[in-house]
C-alpha cells in the first residue's frame, strides 16, 4: 500500500477534471478544446496510477469543430454513471472572444468507457460547463452556468440554472430556474450536484480559471434551493498565496472510495517563475477531503492550501505498464497519445499503410489555419523532456514544409522544418510565431542533400533547443535559444486554456498534396 499520492496526478494539458467511480474502477474525463479526439479519459484502481483509457468524441457525428477558435471546442465535460451507462455531458464552444459565447451542450452515453459512444443529444445553448445529476428517485437534472452577454467582467457569469432531463424523450423538460447566483468570489461556473445525508450539494468553480480560482460549496434540502454557502467558503484556493505550488486550483469534482474515503480532483497549474507562465497548461490534481460534524467539506490536512502530497486511500496498488518511448509507426492504427486539430485524421491526409513502417502525411493548410491542418501532436508533460523524429520529404517550393513542431495554437509555435529555397534547394530551417508575429530564421538555413533527416527538440525548464542529424547518432544543435514559456496560457493572446504540444506536421500552400514520410516519433521525459 502506498502512503501518499503526489500531485499532479495527470501532468500536462489535462484541465477541468470530472471523476466517477464504477465499483472498483475510477475514471477521469478532461477537456480537450480544439484537439481531437474529444474528451480524454484516464482509468485508475488506486487513485495513484493512471492510464489512458480512450476518448468519447471520435468522429464527425460526435462533434464539428472545423473553424472553431483556439481554446474553443470541447469545454468542461461531466462524466457520470447510472442505469448501466456512462453519461457524458460536454460543450462545443464556437465563439469565445467578446461579449458572446456561442455554446452548444450535448449528452452522449456508452455501456463502457471505451464505447461505443452514442450520437450526441442536443441539450441547450444557454451557457457552458453543463453537468448531469442522477437523483435517487430516478429523475435526472442538468445544471449549467448562465452566460449573460449584456454585462461586463464577472457579471456575465449569470449564476447556475437547473432543468430536468427526460431520458425517454431525450430532451430537457419543465421549468428553468436559477438556483444559485454565486458567492462574493464571483465568476461562478463548473457546477456539480451530488447528494449526501438528505442534502443536495452544489459545488462550483469560482474566481476565474486563473490565479484567483477556487472551489465553492453550497447545499439545500430541496434541489431547487435556496442554497446555503459553506460558512468558511471556499473549500480551497491558491489565490494570493505565492508559496503554494499548485496555482489556479479550482474546478473540483468529488468521489467516494469503496473503503469510505472522500477525494476531490481539481485543475491546477505549475507556472515557470519568474515569468509566471504555465507551459504544461492546467493539470489535474487530487485532494483528500473530509466532512465535519455539520456536514461541510474541508481539506483532510486542514487549511485552504491545496497539497502537493495527500494521503492515499489504502487501496491495493495497481500500476500500469509503461508506455513505449518510441513509436516506429508499425501499427495500422495511430497511437492514441496523438491528437489532431479540430477533426479526426483520415486517409485523405494521413496513412500508416501506404508505406508500412512509416507514417505518411499529406500537406494541407498552414499552421495558422483553423480549418484543415495536417498535424498530429501529443502533450508536453514535463519541463525536462525531448522529442525527435525522422522525416523524408522532397519539397519543390518554399510553400511546402514538413517537420517537428512545438505548438500551443495557430498563433504560437516553434517549427523545425524541411522546406525549399530558390537558391539553396532543399533546406532545413526554423520559423516561429509569437502572438501572430512570425519570424523566419533566414540566418539558420542548412542545405540538405540527403533523402532523410532526423529532427529533435529539447526542453529544459524555460528554454528549448532544436537539433538535427543525418544519421540519428551525431547531432548538430541549432545555435538559437528559444523561450518555451511563450507556449503558455499566460502569454498567448488568442487562446488561454490549453497547453504545449509537440508533434509532426506537413504544409502544402501550393495545393499539390505533396506528402512527407515519418519513420518514427520519440518522446522522452527525464524526470
Amino acid at each position: 500500500m502506498a502512503e501518499t499520492i503526489k500531485n499532479p496526478i495527470l501532468t500536462g494539458f489535462y484541465p477541468d477534471p470530472s471523476i466517477v467511480r464504477v465499483k472498483d474502477d475510477y475514471y477521469i474525463a478532461n477537456s480537450t478544446f480544439e484537439w481531437m479526439p474529444g474528451v480524454i479519459f484516464h482509468h485508475s484502481k488506486d487513485l495513484l496510477n493512471w492510464e489512458l483509457a480512450g476518448y468519447a468524441l471520435t468522429s464527425e457525428k460526435h462533434i464539428d469543430m472545423i473553424g472553431n477558435p483556439s481554446s474553443g471546442g470541447v469545454w468542461a465535460p461531466c462524466l457520470t454513471y447510472c442505469d448501466g451507462l456512462f453519461h457524458l455531458i460536454f460543450s462545443n464552444l464556437r465563439t469565445i472572444r467578446g461579449p458572446y459565447k456561442d455554446v452548444h451542450n450535448y449528452l452522449t452515453t456508452a455501456p463502457s468507457i471505451t464505447g461505443p459512444w452514442s450520437e450526441p443529444i442536443y441539450l441547450n445553448s444557454s451557457g457552458f460547463d453543463p453537468s448531469m445529476f442522477h437523483d435517487d428517485d430516478g429523475k435526472k437534472w442538468l445544471v449549467n452556468m448562465l452566460w449573460n452577454h449584456r454585462y461586463q467582467d464577472g457579471r456575465r457569469f449569470g449564476g447556475i440554472i437547473l432543468q430536468e432531463y427526460d431520458p425517454k424523450a431525450k430532451k430537457l423538460v419543465g421549468p428553468i430556474k436559477k438556483i444559485f447566483k454565486g458567492s462574493e468570489i464571483g465568476f461562478t461556473e463548473g457546477p456539480h450536484i451530488f447528494k449526501r445525508n438528505g442534502f443536495y450539494y452544489l459545488m462550483c468553480a469560482e474566481g476565474g480559471t486563473g490565479l484567483g480560482h477556487a472551489v465553492t460549496l453550497t447545499r439545500s434540502k430541496n434541489i431547487w434551493g435556496p442554497y446555503e454557502i459553506q460558512p468558511d467558503n471556499p473549500v480551497f484556493t491558491s489565490k494570493d498565496k505565492p508559496g503554494v505550488i499548485l496555482k489556479k486550483s479550482g474546478h473540483g469534482c468529488l468521489v467516494d472510495t469503496q473503503n469510505g474515503h472522500w477525494y476531490m480532483v481539481h485543475l491546477c497549474s505549475r507556472p515557470i517563475m519568474p515569468q509566471n507562465r504555465s507551459v504544461l497548461g492546467r493539470e489535474t490534481a487530487i485532494q483528500k477531503v473530509k466532512w465535519d460534524d455539520n456536514g461541510w467539506l474541508h481539506l483532510d490536512g486542514g487549511g485552504k492550501d491545496p497539497f502537493v502530497e495527500v494521503p492515499a486511500p489504502g487501496l491495493p496498488l495497481h500500476p500500469f505498464k509503461s508506455q513505449p518511448i518510441r513509436d516506429d509507426f508499425d501499427s495500422k492504427i495511430l497511437n492514441p497519445h496523438f491528437n489532431s486539430l479540430r477533426a479526426m485524421p483520415d486517409e485523405s491526409w494521413l496513412s500508416l499503410t501506404e508505406r508500412p513502417g512509416w507514417l505518411r502525411m499529406y500537406g494541407r493548410e498552414s499552421l495558422g489555419s483553423k480549418f484543415k491542418q495536417s498535424i498530429i501532436a501529443r502533450r508536453v508533460t514535463s519541463l525536462d523532456c525531448s522529442a525527435q523524429t525522422c522525416v523524408e520529404f522532397e519539397p519543390e517550393t518554399f510553400q511546402q514544409a514538413a517537420g517537428l513542431v512545438c505548438f500551443y495554437d495557430n498563433l504560437n509555435f516553434y517549427y523545425l522544418k524541411v522546406t525549399h529555397d530558390e537558391e539553396l534547394g532543399k533546406i532545413l530551417t526554423v520559423c516561429f510565431n509569437q502572438n501572430n508575429k512570425c519570424t523566419e530564421l533566414f540566418e539558420h538555413q542548412f542545405p540538405l542533400k540527403q533523402k532523410h533527416c532526423h529532427l529533435k527538440t529539447e526542453i529544459t525548464n524555460d528554454k528549448m533547443f532544436f537539433s538535427y542529424s543525418l544519421d540519428g547518432k551525431q547531432w548538430q544543435k541549432i545555435n538559437y535559444e528559444f523561450d518555451i514559456t511563450t507556449l503558455s496560457d499566460e502569454f498567448c493572446t488568442d487562446g488561454c486554456f490549453t497547453g504545449a504540444m509537440v508533434g509532426i506536421c506537413v504544409q502544402d500552400l501550393a495545393g499539390t498534396k505533396i506528402f512527407a514520410d515519418f519513420d518514427y516519433f520519440e518522446y522522452r521525459t527525464n524526470k
